[in-house]
């Protein structure tokens, strides 16, 4: 069940983890870039307050269990809700210690002795979680009148968002022996699986021009000026994954046919019902999302391609040049100061009140910012536990593309910790939701950016790479999602060989980026080193989910509307006690019209517009 182990609480993962720009500069070398210090957790693998957390929390977990198991419904509104307490405590204990090895194992998952720590912890933690098994079991056991009367008591009422997500998995839960033994395998299934895939994708070589490198810096130099170094970047990346495709589409398999085993057992209508669940939103308003860009392809992506093709004086673009620089753009690394000036400039613009957050993330050694061999690629943000804050990771290469990643991840860190006020069990934010505040960090940076750039051949290139990202977050989103539903799909039917995964990964690639390119055959690996589908399968369209969102939240701003920064902040406040609907209503906006998602859309597409009115020279 989603909501027995706080202890695995998902980081925010990357944008797209691996394309990001070229290696630092010599002027801006990784070892003059901050590192985070995880003291505020632990102060390393052998501290003793690390064992005696987790020995507490064991001796605790036993306790509950032999003071609650069997007794719930027996209990009154107030005896209940002092178990729900009891259960946050431990529950933090434990997300404290996972959170610790998570990030550990994050920044250097190319040491040994890390890889082996946080696997004992994770053995530990579901040892100690088989004690809380039950309770989360039984409280979707209690009869709804039962539990309403029970709620009648203020004190449990506090802790009505919590069971009301709890007990929306009543129709999917199993026999308690069952989920038990769930639990207990899940470190030598599914998880030994995920460490295995980033183990491999640590330890891959790239050779690129006579250099060796980890793959997410030859994966940068497909963001090169120069045409035949992404030429031979994307060649060696695809010649790497080709000698390793049978052991990632064997992850693949495996992990794809894990799923469809607990959705069956679950009674999962379709692969991507339980990800809608635990965001809270239903199949309905997804699949709308989806329908609605795949419809837009044509005037987004295709367009703005067939636009950059032009541009470049190429008949057809590889795949290569999807994220290559436009001509006339500078190739001016930004100092790490600089970054922090320019995101600092934009929040503090928007509402002081969410500045004073985003100076305690850097001013504080809260980000981890250099790229380093070992660390896991792209960027995420982890919300940890109330009692201790936030922590980002980083893979800073200079480019302005950093520059909205740290924008974004920031979003994430002020959201994380207005949050926090709500506790550890309720601070949680649906997937769907927890990308509006990242997403519209970036849109105020851009913003801001684009606002104090006159020269207009300039605001041209800030504008178009702001459609790029826009339509990585969208377009290459709800593509990814459409391979992952696709391979999900024909799993069922057998185990998929490596060349039918890359027909899969070619055909959506085709469709979502239209005629503009041309594909090279390594370009049908490149699925394999997307970390989304084996940490996080369908997590993908949130990213959509967010962009088109935050872009008709935005619009409501940008039109003066009376008291939005309180309503904003009020809403990340909210945490996980909301729903999307309770959330955006404050604003005018519900993302079940079928009419919202085109909203957000109409803004990518008005980006584009400009973008052919200053070609034509309107």
């Amino acid at each position: 069940m989603e909501h027995t182990a706080h202890f695995s609480r998902s980081l925010s993962l990357p944008l797209m983890a691996a394309e990001a720009g070229p290696a630092p500069s010599s002027d801006q070398s990784a070892a003059a870039l901050p590192r985070w210090d995880l003291s505020a957790l632990y102060a390393g693998m052998d501290d003793p307050q690390l064992e005696a957390d987790l020995a507490g929390a064991a001796a605790a977990a036993k306790s509950f269990a032999k003071l609650y198991q069997g007794r719930l419904n027996s209990l009154n509104g107030g005896q209940l809700a002092q178990a729900m307490s009891e259960f946050e405590e431990i529950e933090e204990k434990l997300g404290r210690a996972g959170s610790y090895a998570s990030l550990l194992f994050a920044a250097d998952s190319s040491n040994p002795s890390i890889s082996r720590f946080s696997q004992s912890i994770n053995e530990r933690l579901t040892d100690i979680s088989t004690d809380l098994l039950f309770f989360g079991l039984e409280l979707n056991r209690l009869e709804e009148a039962d539990l309403q009367a029970k709620m009648d008591d203020p004190a449990l009422a506090r802790w009505q968002p919590y069971l009301r997500d709890v007990r929306m998995y009543r129709p999917h839960q199993l026999g308690d022996d069952v989920e038990k033994v769930l639990l207990e395998k899940s470190v030598t299934g599914a998880q030994a699986w995920c460490r295995l895939f980033d183990e491999t994708i640590a330890a891959l070589r790239v050779t690129v021009d006579g250099q060796t490198m980890p793959v997410g810096d030859a994966l940068n130099r497909l963001s090169d000026t120069d045409r035949s170094v992404r030429e031979r970047a994307g060649k060696a990346v695809g010649a790497v994954f080709e000698g390793n495709v049978r052991l990632f589409a064997l992850i693949t398999n495996t992990l794809a046919k894990d799923k469809s085993i607990s959705d069956g057992l679950r009674h999962f209508a379709r692969p991507t019902s339980s990800r809608n669940l635990s965001n809270m939103v239903e199949d309905g308003v997804v699949d709308a999302l989806v329908s609605a860009v795949r419809t837009d392809y044509p005037r987004l992506s295709h367009r703005y391609y067939s636009l950059k093709a032009k541009w470049m004086g190429l008949d057809k673009l590889e795949h290569w040049d999807r994220n290559a620089p436009l001509p006339g753009c500078e190739d001016r690394k930004i100092p790490w100061t600089e970054a922090k000036d320019i995101v600092q400039k934009a929040y503090d613009g928007f509402d002081p009140r969410m500045g004073k957050v985003i100076t305690t993330f850097l001013t504080n050694p809260w980000i981890d910012v250099p790229p380093a061999p070992g660390k896991s690629p792209g960027a995420f943000a982890h919300p940890t536990v109330p009692s201790a804050h936030p922590y980002i990771l980083l893979n800073y290469h200079g480019r302005i593309r950093d520059v909205m990643t740290l924008a974004h991840e920031l979003g994430h860190g002020v959201h994380q910790v207005l949050a926090a006020r709500q506790g550890y069990l309720m601070s949680d934010t649906p997937l769907t939701l927890a990308e509006t505040a990242s997403v519209f960090g970036e849109m105020l940076t851009f913003q801001s950016l684009l606002d104090g750039e006159k020269d207009p051949v300039r605001r041209k290139l800030l504008l178009a790479g702001k459609v790029e990202d826009m339509l990585n977050t969208v377009v290459r989103q709800i593509a990814f999602y459409e391979f992952e539903t696709r391979v999900h799909d024909e799993r069922k039917k057998g185990e998929l060989l490596p060349e039918r995964i890359g027909e899969i990964w070619r055909a959506v690639q085709t469709e979502s980026l239209g005629p503009a390119f041309n594909f090279t055959p390594e370009y049908d690996v490149f699925w394999a080193y997307i970390p989304h589908f084996i940490h996080s399968p369908f997590y993908v369209y949130a990213y959509a989910f967010g962009d088109c969102l935050v872009n008709a939240l935005y619009k409501v701003f940008s039109e003066g509307a009376p008291g939005f920064q309180d309503k904003y902040i009020a809403m990340l406040e909210a945490g996980g006690t909301l729903r999307h609907k309770e959330l955006l209503a404050p604003f005018g906006l519900d993302a079940s019209d079928p009419g919202f998602w085109r909203k957000g859309l109409d803004v990518i597409s008005g980006f584009i517009d400009q973008l052919e009115q200053a070609e034509h020279g309107a």
